[in-house]
């Protein structure tokens, strides 16, 4: 025990270190936490305030996983409401934050993301990709918000304040823009100095708002992370219901008589298809591991997997099983041949249960459509018309000149095993930001891609390395000018190893020397 937690230690005094100091620093205790309690800005509808001292020590889980748990340093968190009103619909809205102020400040602010669609305030430490030590932890100013709405039960899936004009503009951008003037005016004020830098980061939908927070606000936020972008939630549901669709035709039926869709391929199947998969591309990367990090190379095809003979559905699959599979994650496509939405890529994390924070595709994924089949086109003009999802949509901007030209950076990174929203996605997003801004070349300049193979919907997964800092490497490509070739991934499961997660289109590549479960003896290779 003392062994492992002096390795943890040490890790983090690593982090630490890596990080650039900022000119200052400021110190503020209790009695400076609680005079926010009578807060007043001129001009904002500020309501509800809260203000308490929070003493160093562990964070709750599940917000902050170990090591995390034991860093956070003593805090004020301040709490309040902007826009308190009553809806039309007779419910109350307004946009709530939470706003963490350390006791020693490092002069940063970082706006931590959401998820679903967000109607709970989360704890304000910015966890998302800090591999193991939050942003409070390091000395952020650290804010979160509810987006505009409380969610009943804290369903971050309820969707019921989409009926109200207002709670659908918060939530698509406006609560963003103005939680971040109000959080940086009180930062400011609390510490008696400006803001160094500004941050935002998040994944899902928190990824999704931090693209919104570098294409509608550029001069705000010096850098951002935005990881498994949920970027149109209205044609990632028909990706994933053609997804159902397609296995529905080949699952076994329920005492309901609807199908069970977890259930159209057998346990035996499924791995099957994983080593399948496993023997296809796992060792295009130079070292057979479980991981596919040469994902351009892979050309899995389910039909090398169909029974010889007679069909026997056993350590094999049958035809109309594998036809299935090859049309379920090529993605759903129009009659004019146009897709709909991105194919998924095989991974090797397809299959995983309780591993990941939601079921890979094969074992079940997201509890979608019991039909057995659809009409594209119609739910093309389903997709085209739902108001809502264009109010939200960060996939279609691209023009992110103002961003770049003064200086913004932005990091993405994705699981290759996602089940809500593929990975191939937000690849594709890049390339057309890429596209639209000067080139591959160009853009990276100040904008990277990291793909994690076998990690599922934002963490999570059997075999994957989903433990990883790009905090630190933004910090350090935003104050040093120092672009994140690549950055170190830990898997924390048995059995451990670590992994260079490269700027995409790059790969890890085993040099053919040296321990193969160290990052060390991998370089970044183009495809």
């Amino acid at each position: 025990m003392m062994k492992e937690t002096v390795g943890v230690v040490s890790a983090l005094v690593l982090v630490c270190v890596a990080l650039p100091a900022m000119a200052q620093t400021a110190a503020r205790g209790p009695e400076e936490c609680a005079a926010l309690r009578n807060l007043q800005l001129p001009g904002v509808a500020l309501s509800e305030i809260s203000a308490e001292w929070i003493p160093a020590g562990p964070a709750p889980r599940p917000f902050a996983p170990p090591p995390a748990s034991n860093l956070l340093p003593a805090y004020c968190r301040l709490q309040g409401t902007l826009n308190r009103r009553q809806g039309a619909d007779g419910q109350p809205y307004g946009i709530g934050f939470a706003l963490a102020l350390p006791g020693t400040w490092n002069g940063r602010f970082l706006f931590q993301g959401g998820s679903g669609f967000n109607g709970v305030l989360n704890p304000p430490y910015g966890v998302t990709a800090s591999g193991g030590m939050p942003a409070l932890a390091r000395g952020f100013a650290v804010v979160s918000t509810n987006s505009g709405h409380s969610a009943p039960g804290g369903n971050v899936l309820d969707t019921a304040f989409l009926r109200d004009q207002q709670a659908t503009i918060d939530f698509a951008y406006q609560s963003v823009e103005r939680v971040t003037s109000v959080a940086k005016v009180i930062i400011a004020r609390h510490y008696a100095q400006p803001i160094s830098r500004s941050y935002y980061t998040g994944c899902s939908t928190g990824g999704r708002e931090a693209m919104l927070a570098a294409q509608r606000y550029p001069l705000e936020f010096d850098g951002v992370i935005a990881g498994a972008p949920n970027m149109r939630i209205n044609y990632a549901v028909l990706g994933l219901d053609w997804i159902n669709v397609q296995l529905n035709q080949v699952a076994p039926r329920g005492t309901n008589g609807q199908p069970v869709t977890r259930e159209a391929l057998s346990s035996i199947q499924k791995q099957v298809v994983i080593e399948g998969i496993r023997n296809a591309c796992d060792a295009n990367d130079g070292v057979r591991d479980g991981l596919v990090f040469n994902t351009s190379a892979c050309k899995f095809d389910p039909k090398t997997l169909v029974c010889g003979g007679k069909d026997s559905g056993a350590g094999c699959l049958t035809a109309v099983q594998a036809a299935a599979l090859e049309r379920a994650f090529a993605g759903p496509r129009m009659k004019d041949g146009r897709h709909l939405y991105s194919p998924f890529p095989f991974d090797t994390g397809i299959a995983d249960g309780a591993q990941a924070i939601i079921p890979g595709v094969l074992y079940g994924g997201f509890n979608g459509s019991s039909a057995s089949t659809t009409d594209p086109d119609a739910a093309a003009r389903w997709a085209e018309s739902d108001a809502p999802s264009a109010v939200i949509d960060t996939f279609t901007w691209t023009n992110m000149t103002t961003f770049a030209n003064r200086g913004g950076k932005m990091i993405f990174f994705h699981g290759l095993s996602d089940p809500t929203f593929s990975a191939l996605d937000t690849v594709d997003y890049y390339n057309r930001m890429a596209t639209t801004n000067g080139g591959a070349e160009a853009v990276q300049r100040w904008s990277r891609l990291f793909l994690v193979p076998g990690m599922g919907h934002c963490g999570g997964g059997s075999l994957t390395t989903d433990s990883f800092d790009l905090l630190t490497a933004l910090v350090n490509w935003v104050e040093r000018d120092v672009p994140p070739e690549a950055v170190v991934a830990t898997r924390n499961a048995e059995p451990r190893l670590t992994r260079p997660l490269c700027a995409y289109p790059r790969y890890a590549r085993y040099s053919g020397r040296g321990d193969q479960t160290d990052a060390a003896s991998f370089a970044c290779q183009a495809p």
